[in-house]
């Protein structure tokens, strides 16, 4: 799982259901890579923690995020300390490891490896953040590029390259221009226009850009597709929840 927002238990259960990945059924949910630790990636980690624990994970849940994670999540297990206490050592006889984190503050670089996949960090500019991250996920035939959220950033066009697919975020110029100058001067700061998006696209070179974590205030799906298309004439895919690519 790459970031935790909110429902992301369901939504995992709902596409192993859909789809029939087994891997996302609650109970395989162990390994979390978080971007950076805003709310909105984040207020679903309680989620990932416990109720795979509930439904008989058996393993410890492994997160990897920016520095400040491994705060948070003892503050969570903290908070949650009596309802643990009670499912470890009531009837339930919960099994204890299944309520256990083990956290990696990362930096860039190689942050995971196994078998099957390598997982890379990178730093991405989010506004006043001091830490903020995307990813690089390599497996023996795909490459996929994950943004987090991020103003331009010539890290992802490096760590990108030519990649399978490129999963960025992205604003609406039309939806922009409906923001008050306060709210602008937050997003341009903070996140990727479709203009700039498309512009970075053209030297990054995805094989595949998918778009998620959009903002579009009013504007329509089309006009944003249309924006990008405007400059820059590879495949883009308006992402979906539950999507399959």
């Amino acid at each position: 799982l790459f970031d935790a927002g909110p429902g992301i238990v369901r939504r995992a259960a709902a596409a192993a259901l859909g789809h029939k990945l087994d891997a996302l059924n609650p109970p395989h949910l162990d390994t979390v890579f978080l971007t950076h630790l805003h709310s909105d990636h984040t207020v679903g980690l309680p989620d990932v923690i416990f109720t795979p624990a509930v439904l008989e994970r058996h393993a410890p849940l492994t997160v990897y995020g920016p520095p400040g994670t491994r705060r948070m999540v003892n503050h969570l297990l903290a908070a949650w300390a009596e309802d643990v206490a009670m499912r470890v050592n009531g009837l339930e006889r919960g099994d204890a490891k299944a309520y256990r984190v083990n956290v990696h503050e990362i930096a860039p670089g190689v942050i995971h490896r196994d078998a099957n996949v390598t997982v890379k960090a990178f730093r991405v500019p989010h506004g006043s953040w001091r830490h903020a991250f995307g990813f690089r996920f390599e497996t023996l035939d795909k490459t996929i590029v994950i943004s987090g959220d991020t103003g331009v950033s010539e890290e992802i066009v490096k760590h990108c390259n030519g990649c399978d697919v490129l999963l960025h975020e992205v604003y609406s110029v039309e939806g922009f221009k409906r923001r008050t100058p306060q709210w602008q001067k937050y997003h341009s700061t903070f996140h990727t226009s479709s203009v700039q998006l498309a512009e970075l696209a053209q030297r990054a070179k995805p094989k595949r850009l998918i778009l998620h974590h959009q903002l579009l205030w009013g504007a329509t799906v089309e006009s944003l597709l249309n924006e990008m298309r405007a400059v820059w004439n590879g495949e883009i895919i308006y992402g979906n929840d539950l999507d399959i690519f």
